[in-house]
């Protein structure tokens, strides 16, 4: 599974822009079965593809520690740890509500 993260990892890393669509396209399943772990390893994913841990936490002005558990496949970020985490990554929140133009 390591593999299957770092090549996704590297695809956002090398195409930014895709974080939108990748996290957007998690973000509509939501409701299903699993969807919150499976954002949560989206939200991760580009993360870690942004600088990681640290350097993410820093800009939403969380504890490192703190956004790990928030994006651990038990977590159960805030909405106000969410918005931030999303916003340091360089994406609107607002983004992932609405269609593509």
């Amino acid at each position: 599974m390591r593999a299957h993260d770092d090549a996704v990892i590297e695809m956002l890393r090398n195409d930014p822009a895709m974080a939108v669509d990748y996290l957007r396209a998690a973000f509509d399943e939501l409701d299903e079965d699993g969807g919150e772990p499976a954002f949560l390893l989206a939200l991760r994913h580009v993360v870690e593809s942004q600088g990681g841990m640290a350097a993410v936490a820093e800009r939403a002005k969380v504890s490192r520690e703190s956004l790990y558990r928030a994006l651990s496949p038990n977590g159960n970020p805030t909405l106000k740890t969410m918005t931030a985490v999303i916003k340091a990554t360089g994406v609107h929140f607002h983004e992932l509500t609405h269609a593509p133009v």
